[in-house]
């Protein structure tokens, strides 16, 4: 993709997750004061994965305004959080302070911020709903692997690409993004619209640019079960997570995978 289409998608997205984060912040979904209350925001398949991150260096691409991030810092990781909206930074920025986080936030892409970063990171963290707001997946890896020290590792939990096709996208990444107008996911929406740009990225895609990295993957699952009630189509389960039905088969929601960092950069 040209540069100056690039930029242009860029700024209707960060457009986008400014608006977002001034809704987001005040919804049930992040309850934030929970949060700063001492509530964690991580979820069972991440906290398996990683185990303890005392002491470790963490970098989160797409942080969002910065729940995680604090909750690896919480757990004891020196962190870093990365995203595109400033409204999101200020507000993650904000909250550190709120909760005597001493985190640390940057307001870049994660593509363009991966030609800067130094390999320091015991622990790259990317997850739920981060890879769709990515034009180019192989420089994404190379971010990855820029940022790993040798035998670091990268956590990804990300929304499974099958269920694209049910959202009326496709399944295989084109270069061009799918533009729509679409409310943001939490309960307190409302009718606001945005329009934003998404790009999909299949499973062989993404492993595929991770293992071009020279990255190792140690870990990879699929999962039926989802924490997040963010499809319409989703009934929850006995246990609090959430699934798709059709008919009497669950469909895959999540994907999980850890990828380590066998070399230098």
């Amino acid at each position: 993709m040209e540069q100056q289409g690039r930029q242009r998608w860029l700024r209707l997205n960060q457009q986008a997750w400014d608006q977002r984060t001034d809704i987001h912040i005040d919804s049930g979904f992040y309850d934030v004061a929970g949060f700063v209350a001492g509530q964690c925001r991580l979820n069972p398949i991440e906290l398996e994965l990683m185990g303890a991150v005392r002491g470790k260096r963490l970098l989160h691409l797409q942080c969002h305004f910065g729940l995680d991030t604090l909750s690896w810092s919480r757990r004891g990781a020196w962190v870093t959080g990365v995203d595109l909206s400033p409204q999101a930074i200020a507000k993650a920025r904000q909250l550190a302070r709120d909760t005597r986080q001493a985190a640390h936030f940057v307001c870049a892409d994660v593509i363009d911020f991966g030609d800067e970063v130094e390999p320091e990171y015991d622990w790259v963290f990317v997850s739920y709903g981060a890879l769709c707001w990515l034009d180019d997946i192989n420089r994404w890896a190379q971010t990855v692997k820029r940022a790993l020290k040798p035998n670091g590792k990268l956590c990804l939990v990300e929304f499974h690409p099958a269920i694209d096709m049910l959202m009326d996208y496709g399944y295989f990444h084109r270069p061009n993004p799918d533009v729509a107008v679409e409310a943001t996911y939490t309960e307190n929406a409302g009718t606001f619209k945005q329009r934003v740009a998404v790009w999909n990225h299949s499973l062989g895609e993404v492993i595929g640019a991770l293992l071009q990295q020279g990255l190792v993957v140690e870990h990879f699952a699929e999962h039926r079960h989802c924490p997040y009630r963010c499809f319409d189509q989703l009934t929850a389960t006995d246990d609090g997570q959430y699934q798709w039905l059709q008919g009497e088969h669950p469909l895959p929601l999540l994907y999980s995978l850890v990828a380590r960092n066998s070399t230098g950069r």
